[in-house]
């Protein structure tokens, strides 16, 4: 039986005061107005080159287990275990390292929006950390085999003209999300900033789950040759 998993990450950007003047001129070149240039300035978390990762969750669908690595500067000395899942601090590089040599093992990785966002994210921060990628997270897009993308399955490759986000695809086919529990992905910064590090990786444990069974009512619902 083939190995699978379901993979998230959160992000965080840079604070926009410590970017270089050209930098700065950059992000704000379309923003005219103060609600633009604010959305400029909070949207660094969204691209690698202005944000890092400070969590990335992996679950495996078939047995319920999984591990969140996370950024924190408290290292403890056993891995915390939660709800089958293990959350391991460590710094950023290091949470790169851990998560490439694990998912090295699984024939199949399962995401929501992962080529939009999480995939390339973790690729280029990889590459700008100098860590070898161990596995191609960016496969033939219409294959449909080494990596499912929710979205891109969801929305038949663009055909919907709406795609709607994790939260929406939730709320429509009756599963718990995690962004209508008090926190969303927009809260991530701020929980950055004030220390709640095992409040990031809980959330991301949350974002795993809703992936999870956003995958099996695809696989036995939507997808054609598959279900009972």
């Amino acid at each position: 039986m083939s190995r699978r998993v379901v993979i998230d990450i959160e992000t965080v950007g840079e604070e926009f005061e410590g970017l270089d003047e050209l930098s700065k001129e950059y992000i704000l070149r379309y923003a005219e107005t103060e609600e633009e240039i604010e959305s400029a300035k909070q949207g660094l978390g969204l691209h690698p080159l202005t944000g890092e990762i400070v969590a990335i969750g992996m679950l495996d669908p078939d047995t319920d287990r999984g591990v969140v690595y996370f950024q924190s500067p408290e290292i403890l000395q056993e891995p915390l275990m939660e709800e089958g899942f293990e959350l391991i601090p460590d710094t950023e590089a290091g949470i790169l390292r851990r998560f490439w040599d694990r998912v090295r093992e699984y024939d199949q990785i399962i995401t929501f929006n992962g080529r939009g966002f999480d995939a390339p994210f973790i690729i280029l921060r990889s590459a700008i950390l100098r860590i070898k990628p161990t596995k191609d997270l960016m496969p033939n897009r219409y294959s449909g085999t080494s990596h499912i993308d929710l979205l891109d399955q969801l929305t038949f490759y663009g055909s919907l003209r709406r795609r709607f986000n994790l939260h929406m695809w939730c709320r429509a086919f009756g599963i718990r999300s995690p962004k209508g529990e008090g926190i969303s992905g927009k809260e991530v910064a701020r929980l950055f900033k004030e220390r709640r590090y095992l409040d990031i990786a809980r959330y991301c444990m949350g974002d795993l789950y809703a992936t999870k069974k956003l995958f099996q009512y695809w696989d036995q619902y939507v997808r054609v040759g598959s279900g009972d």
